[in-house]
């Protein structure tokens, strides 16, 4: 009897939703899953800092930051530097404890500094394109638009310095 009762209720849920969104314009449709997508990111997000697992929320914070575009970053930006983060973290180099130093600037590899830069190592680049993947990070990282983000910006000049040292490297 159970059964049959769960049954009716989910099929009337099921068919109230479906009616609902037969009716909704999809202007109104796209801005209502994109503000629930919004909400639950940041629901779970919260509920994994707390419980944490901040680096598992650190997606979920991103991902809901992009669908809102907060101060203009989309989506791809931001999943960019959450993987510039993640390298930087990997190395070594960045830690969300204020306790430990950042490695200083020349123990950093070249293979290292192109992926900060987000370059391929294989590549040879001239100055200027190489300034222009700096510049393009820096446009994100700069302390004067985040204060918190002085650390990675500090690690994104390290790795533009490497490169252009390296003069093997350049066209």
């Amino acid at each position: 009897m159970n059964i049959l009762i769960y049954s009716l209720i989910i099929f009337v849920l099921v068919y109230i939703v479906l009616k609902f969104l037969a009716n909704i314009s999809t202007k109104k449709l796209s801005r209502i899953v994109r503000s629930t997508i919004a909400i639950f990111s940041l629901l779970l997000a919260s509920l994994l800092a707390f419980g944490g697992k901040i680096l598992l929320s650190l997606p979920l914070i991103l991902i809901s930051l992009g669908i809102i575009k907060l101060k203009g970053l989309t989506l791809f930006q931001l999943f960019n530097l959450y993987r510039l983060i993640r390298v930087l973290q990997n190395s070594g180099r960045f830690s969300f404890n204020n306790s430990t130093q950042a490695q200083s600037s020349t123990t950093m590899s070249l293979n290292e500094a192109y992926k900060i830069l987000n370059l391929d190592p294989n590549k040879k680049y001239t100055k200027e394109e190489i300034k222009k993947a700096h510049l393009k990070l820096m446009k994100k990282l700069h302390p004067d638009v985040s204060p918190e983000t002085a650390k990675l910006s500090e690690i994104v000049n390290n790795a533009r310095d490497t490169i252009l040292k390296e003069p093997n490297n350049l066209m």
